[in-house]
């Protein structure tokens, strides 16, 4: 029974794994079918990841332990249960509450977190001695690291217009802004390149057996 299991299943990876990849050719109801069980899997998965992990440990395990001890847990329960009055339309405005409350506490927690690791440590990586190593390799890293931070900034400078000798680090900024990009968008093509070739590796190895 197990082989006949696994056999299933890899037909079903295999069925929904071309319907995906039909979309190429153009859109069709077995795209959109592999698209909507999709979708509803993951938030079905979702919502009992989010019961049986956050919810029932966090919550309910803890009120029928020590309900009194903690009873300021009903807060957040009460809010989350305002956020289900979303989905009648007479009852949905009790909803902007707590959307308003989780909105800007992740707004503030972001914004410190962020602060931190994309303004500061990003700053005091950059205030280096290039030429503490003496390895040339690193020199030469440590320098084009800060010019091309120097320039990147400079040019969105917009105070004064961006002609004669300053358009010089400005157009350097541009070509070290283009290598950024490139490389990110390098590495994103590479990233969905992986994903490819593995399902093909699927199709091909485990699925029709062609490829080990």
């Amino acid at each position: 029974m197990s082989g006949f299991m696994t056999v299933l299943g890899i037909w079903i990876a295999a069925f929904f794994t071309l319907s995906i990849f039909s979309f190429l050719y153009k859109d069709n109801p077995f795209y959109k079918f592999a698209e909507q069980v999709f979708v509803g899997l993951s938030a079905a998965y979702w919502l009992v990841y989010i019961y049986y992990s956050i919810m029932l440990p966090n919550l309910f395990s803890k009120l029928a332990a020590d309900f009194s001890g903690n009873i300021i847990l009903l807060i957040p329960a009460g809010l989350g249960l305002l956020m289900l009055m979303r989905l009648h339309p007479k009852t949905q405005w009790l909803s902007r509450f707590p959307l308003a409350i989780m909105v800007g506490t992740t707004a503030g927690i972001s914004l410190l977190r962020h602060m931190k690791s994309d303004i500061l440590q990003q700053v005091a990586a950059t205030m280096i001695n290039p030429f503490a190593s003496g390895q040339p390799s690193v020199i030469i890293g440590n320098l084009l690291l800060i010019i091309g931070t120097i320039t990147g900034i400079f040019f969105f400078y917009f105070s004064k217009k961006q002609e004669g000798i300053y358009k010089i680090p400005s157009k350097i900024g541009i070509w070290f802004l283009m290598v950024s990009f490139g490389a990110t968008f390098g590495y994103t093509v590479m990233a969905r390149i992986s994903l490819l070739i593995g399902r093909l590796e699927f199709l091909l190895g485990d699925w029709l057996h062609l490829i080990k």
